[in-house]
C-alpha cells in the first residue's frame, strides 16, 4: 500500500490535527461539524494530505487551528490553548484521522462522505483504548459499507459502458473485469498495459482504478 506521505512525518502530523480539533472545539467552543467543515474547504487539508511539511510539522496544532478559521474568514482569537491531562475525544478523532488518512492516501472528504466526522467520533469507546491499526480496520468496514462498489465499476457506469463493451473496446477479457468490479482479483495488481487500456477508454487517471481501502476476499 502507498502511503500519502513519509511515515516519518505521521507523529508530528497526528498530533497537529488532533490539536487543531481539540484547540477549535473544547477552547473556542465551535461545534465538531463546523470546525471539520473549515478544514475541509481550506488548502491546508489538500497541503495536509499530500504531506506539505509546513502543514505537518511547520506550525503548532494551534498556529494551524488559527490558519484555518483565517482561511474560512472567521475571527482569530488569540485564547490561550488549555492543556487537559486526559485527551478529549476531539483530539483523538483528529489523531485517529490523521492516522488512516496516512495509511490510506484518500482525500479527507473522501473520508467524509462515507464515514462523517461525527460517526468517528462516536468509536472514541471502545477504540481509543486499543491499537491505532483496529481503527483502521474498523474504518476499512464502515467505508466499504458506504461505497461498496469499486472504481472500476464506477468509472464504467460514469461512462455508459456495460461489461462487455469495456471489454470489447480495452481487449481485457470480459471475465477479468467481472473479476476486478467483484473483488474476486485484486486490480492493484493487474498488469501496467491492462491498467492503462482501462484508463485511455475510461478517460481517467491510472491512480483512479486502484482500490485504496482493501477488501477481503471472498
Amino acid at each position: 500500500m502507498i502511503h500519502a506521505y513519509d511515515k516519518s512525518y505521521l507523529a508530528a502530523a497526528q498530533k497537529n490535527l488532533a490539536r487543531m480539533l481539540d484547540y477549535l472545539v473544547n477552547d473556542l467552543h465551535h461545534p465538531l461539524e463546523t470546525a471539520w467543515q473549515w478544514f475541509l474547504t481550506s488548502e491546508l487539508s489538500a497541503r495536509f494530505e499530500q504531506g506539505d511539511c509546513s502543514v505537518l510539522v511547520g506550525m503548532s496544532g494551534v498556529e494551524f487551528a488559527r490558519a484555518v478559521l483565517e482561511q474560512a474568514g472567521e475571527a482569530v482569537p488569540m485564547q490561550q490553548p488549555s492543556y487537559a491531562y486526559d485527551r478529549s475525544p476531539e483530539y483523538w478523532t483528529g489523531w485517529a484521522l490523521a492516522y488512516y488518512q496516512w495509511l490510506t492516501g484518500l482525500r479527507f472528504a473522501e473520508i467524509e462522505q462515507a464515514v462523517p466526522i461525527t460517526k468517528v467520533r462516536l468509536l472514541y469507546t471502545p477504540y481509543h483504548e486499543m491499537d491505532v491499526k483496529q481503527f483502521a480496520d474498523k474504518m476499512n468496514e464502515l467505508y466499504r459499507a458506504a461505497k461498496p462498489e469499486t472504481n472500476l465499476k464506477a468509472l464504467r457506469a460514469l461512462a455508459g459502458l456495460s461489461q462487455s463493451e469495456l471489454a470489447e473496446q480495452t481487449d481485457v477479457p470480459v471475465r477479468t473485469i467481472q473479476q476486478y468490479e467483484q473483488r474476486q482479483k485484486d486490480i492493484n495488481k493487474a498488469q501496467a498495459e491492462t491498467l492503462l487500456r482501462l484508463a485511455r477508454t475510461l478517460n481517467c487517471n491510472v491512480e483512479d482504478l486502484m482500490e485504496k481501502v482493501p477488501f477481503p476476499r471472498n
